[in-house]
């Protein structure tokens, strides 16, 4: 694997490749995003990752200067996921002047995650963008747990007419269905075995909905008491189309097929997302 840190760099090793697949990250890299590297093989001659921590995407109270860099491990596992070539940039090759140019999101930017993060698509739709133009790939491949993103980025290369290819990865769990997340380093013990809890109120719900309850309302306001009954401070438990993530139809006509559950909730300091189609594999991305 060739890593390299410039954009002239990273040109002129993409330039020898017909079909580049990419994968983009922040680094300190799990399980989760390594299968996602092996998902890119199988959609370009060559596999490109970049790890870069990107300041725009976090509020002033969030974790930026603590979230972990751990380049050579990064390293290690790239290399055994058979990653071809790693853009590490540094924040000034990323930002040499102020980004005073954002990419601003639509309406569905500005609600569940963006509720609770102002600002965050915002960061992320300009920093993919950003290394969209660098790295120049036909294929790009990012993982459901962070569905929201997953679909704000669709739009996005929709409506800019980039010629790029999304493929959406499935979530990769641990054992006890824990969504695997680099926040996860945060947790400590006695949080870590509590965690499992997110998804199994999620997967709650979508089977009672798969069962045909269709209270949408009692099943989020339950499933929010629930993890709040065990510690968690909930932002969010909803039941949303597949298509677009708007609200489903208050009678009831979205068949279930079609439906996901998404929650985000803090379990002490750290805060977990996750979701679950209803009927698994079949919601639309």
């Amino acid at each position: 694997m060739k890593i390299v840190s410039t954009a002239a760099e990273l040109a002129a090793q993409t330039s020898r490749w017909s079909r580049v697949a990419f994968v983009p990250t922040m680094g300190n890299l799990h399980e989760g995003h390594l299968s996602l590297m092996r998902q890119a093989r199988a959609h370009g001659d060559c596999v490109v990752a970049s790890i870069f921590v990107n300041r725009l995407q976090f509020g002033p109270n969030e974790d930026f200067d603590r979230y972990p860099r751990t380049m050579e491990s990064d390293c290690t596992g790239l290399e055994r996921a058979g990653v071809d070539l790693l853009f590490a940039p540094t924040e000034q090759e990323m930002y040499p002047v102020p980004q005073l140019y954002r990419v601003q999101p639509p309406p569905l930017g500005s609600e569940l995650e963006g509720t609770f993060r102002p600002g965050f698509f915002d960061g992320v739709c300009t920093v993919v963008l950003k290394l969209f133009n660098l790295v120049q790939p036909q294929v790009a491949v990012f993982g459901k747990k962070d569905r929201q993103q997953l679909k704000i980025v669709r739009g996005m290369v929709q409506q800019f007419n980039l010629p790029i290819e999304i493929v959406a990865a499935e979530t990769v769990r641990a054992d006890d269905g824990l969504a695997l997340s680099s926040r996860n380093g945060y947790l400590t013990p006695e949080e870590r075995a509590e965690a499992p809890r997110l998804h199994r109120v999620l997967r709650g719900i979508a089977d009672a909905i798969a069962s045909g309850r269709r209270d949408y309302a009692n099943l989020e306001s339950d499933g929010r008491a629930e993890l709040a009954r065990h510690g968690w401070k909930p932002d969010y438990v909803v039941v949303r189309h597949g298509l677009g993530l708007r609200i489903p139809h208050p009678e009831a006509f979205d068949h279930p097929n079609l439906l996901i559950v998404l929650g985000a909730a803090k379990l002490g300091a750290t805060r977990l997302i996750d979701n679950v189609d209803v009927v698994p594999g079949h919601a639309r991305d």
